[in-house]
């Protein structure tokens, strides 16, 4: 069983898992790495890891701005395997999802990033603009090193997609609930009811919700129906906003995380 499928399992019955999310090496490898411990420290199931790229196009303002901070400091893909190892020495049991672009994989080279990622403790990846018709080669890889392969799912994915989807995704599928890049638009509850009856349908996995969920209300009402909730924006805005105050930085994230985290557990 995977570290993503034992988060899953062990969670209480009724009670959702919290993805947050954060670009690695925004502000600073290191200042990840206690982000990462302070996420676990308020709630955090599962760490989605952003992978600095220079064209970051399914993002909004805010992250995309993240990646760019990160990028100019020459985060590399490397540098975020290695945080992930660092990590791992201290923790186990927290799952971590490396969430990016195919070009820095394609770089780096499937067979060998597979192999790394697994070494280091990645747990998932998701690739936001690999077409999942195109994803054989990069899953076979992934595959071998017994690494979850996540898929995102727009309001728009057509009932087909889906039914492919479930034939290669492992994990959880990552539903986007709005329409557009993250962080933008007005979530609308109702659709995500609907559409996630649409994913179960074709898909037995667990199945995150992302994309507009900003606070604990919006948390709370997403995960009456999500197996999961995933905020980024949100987390990485206190990471631009106190950039020099790492202090403020921590106590506002673990303070926004640990009230997300309540609002679905």
């Amino acid at each position: 069983m995977s570290r993503l499928t034992q988060v899953f399992a062990d969670l209480p019955q009724d009670k959702k898992a919290f993805i947050p999310f954060i670009t690695a090496g925004d502000s600073g490898i290191d200042n990840t790495y206690n982000l990462m411990l302070c996420l676990v420290e308020n709630g955090a199931d599962v760490i989605e890891l952003g992978v600095p790229f220079s064209d970051p196009m399914a993002d909004g303002p805010m992250i995309a701005k993240s990646h760019e901070r990160a990028v100019a400091d020459g985060v590399s893909l490397k540098d975020v395997l290695a945080l992930v190892s660092k990590f791992r020495a201290v923790n186990n049991t927290t799952a971590v999802v490396l969430m990016g672009y195919l070009n820095p994989i394609e770089v780096y080279g499937y067979h060998q990033f597979a192999k790394d990622a697994q070494s280091s403790g990645v747990d998932g990846v998701l690739v936001v603009d690999m077409p999942p018709e195109e994803a054989h080669d990069l899953k076979q890889h992934l595959d071998a090193n017994h690494i979850d392969f996540i898929f995102l799912v727009a309001p728009t994915t057509t009932d087909a997609r889906i039914k492919f989807l479930a034939t290669i995704a492992s994990g959880f599928v990552y539903f986007v609930s709005l329409k557009g890049v993250t962080g933008a638009g007005h979530l609308n509850v109702d659709a995500v009811r609907h559409n996630l009856a649409r994913i179960r349908q074709y898909i037995d996995l667990p199945v995150g919700v992302g994309f507009g969920i900003k606070d604990a209300q919006t948390a709370r009402a997403v995960s009456e129906n999500a197996d999961a909730v995933i905020v980024g924006s949100s987390l990485v805005a206190f990471v631009e906003q106190y950039a020099k105050d790492k202090d403020k930085m921590l106590a506002s994230v673990g303070s926004l995380a640990k009230e997300i985290s309540s609002a679905i557990k």
